[in-house]
């Protein structure tokens, strides 16, 4: 029963494109026909028609033709009647739902980005917007700000999903006058600025990723006072927030037309304190496939496939009024079979 049910559930579903709810329901059709014979068995007139001989020859009328009709009808409307019984239902797929994450890009200006060792046609600040650009629009769920710090960290764009205002603000972002009073690294002071921005973030994951091509040169053994970047490191891990560092470019130029290797332990403790991970890129390719590197490890949330049924059962039952009222007229009117 059950097998029968379920294939002719299928059937149904692939005519009307509506499920149904009880299938099984079905099974009272298969009563119909023998309900019917035992009505007309109890019901049937005993004269209906004049004794065979007075009729043979006659034409027949369009009456005597649609004397089938009214049972025809009123089969037609059982069986509407037992489909809308077994509660048919058009299946809505309801819109997707993503949870995004929260995500700050601090974005090192200071003088030293414009060095095009990542590029030999773009500055490494160019490279980064470039990466970072790419790696927003592949996001489109997830809240994204922009900090962009040199001495001082500047807020550009809180977290937003408006990614089309970011977009622009990334692509102003310029960099730090050389030799100025804000030309420095402070790079503890931009991860603390981060972590503060987050602080009332309920997002369920919250992610910091700052490039930078210099070391902290602020936060020294003179400048006690400034934040260092461990300090900002214990910061973020205690607002749940990790971070993802990465120093872009071969070092920084010495007199002699060389290259100095950057320290980077501390960007390196910045990540692993907050459980987030240290990136080095020496070219723009190593540098956009950073970017994709950490837009793979943070996943937004993505809901399983929802669904939300509803009734459809009503057009059937009033057809099925419909057709027994039609059966019940016409046999009480223009088909009414004398007794």
């Amino acid at each position: 029963m059950n097998a029968a049910a379920d294939a002719l559930a299928r059937a149904f579903e692939s005519l009307s494109g509506l499920a149904l709810v009880d299938p099984l329901l079905l099974a009272l059709a298969l009563l119909l026909p023998a309900a019917l014979w035992l009505r007309r068995r109890r019901g049937e007139p005993t004269v209906r028609f004049a004794p065979a001989p007075l009729t043979d020859g006659l034409p027949r009328s369009w009456r005597v033709r649609l004397l089938p009709l009214p049972r025809l009808l009123e089969l037609a409307g059982l069986l509407l009647a037992v489909v809308a019984v077994a509660r048919p239902v058009r299946r809505e797929r309801l819109p997707e739902s993503r949870e995004g994450i929260d995500v700050l890009l601090c974005l090192d200006r200071s003088s030293s980005m414009a060095t095009n060792d990542l590029d030999p046609r773009r500055s490494r600040l160019d490279v980064a917007k470039a990466a970072a650009a790419q790696f927003v629009a592949g996001r489109p769920v997830d809240r994204i700000g922009l900090v962009g710090f040199a001495r001082f960290p500047d807020l550009l764009s809180p977290p937003t999903t408006d990614h089309v205002a970011l977009q622009r603000l990334l692509a102003d972002l310029d960099r730090i006058e050389a030799d100025g009073p804000e030309d420095a690294t402070a790079i503890g002071a931009a991860a603390a600025r981060a972590a503060a921005l987050l602080r009332a973030s309920r997002a369920k994951s919250k992610v910091v990723i700052l490039l930078t091509d210099g070391e902290e040169n602020v936060a020294t053994a003179d400048h006690p006072e400034e934040i260092a970047p461990l300090h900002a490191a214990q910061l973020l891990k205690e607002l749940g927030v990790r971070a993802y560092t990465i120093v872009a470019g071969i070092g920084s130029p010495d007199r002699q037309g060389g290259w100095v290797a950057l320290d980077t332990r501390q960007v390196e403790r910045l990540a692993r304190t907050t459980g987030g991970e240290f990136f080095e890129a020496r070219d723009a390719d190593a540098l956009a496939g950073v970017f994709a590197q950490v837009d793979a490890l943070e996943k937004s949330t993505l809901e399983a496939p929802r669904f939300r049924l509803v009734d459809r059962f009503l057009p059937f039952l009033m057809s099925a009024l419909a057709l027994l009222l039609g059966s019940r007229l016409l046999r009480s009117t223009l088909l009414a079979v004398a007794p």
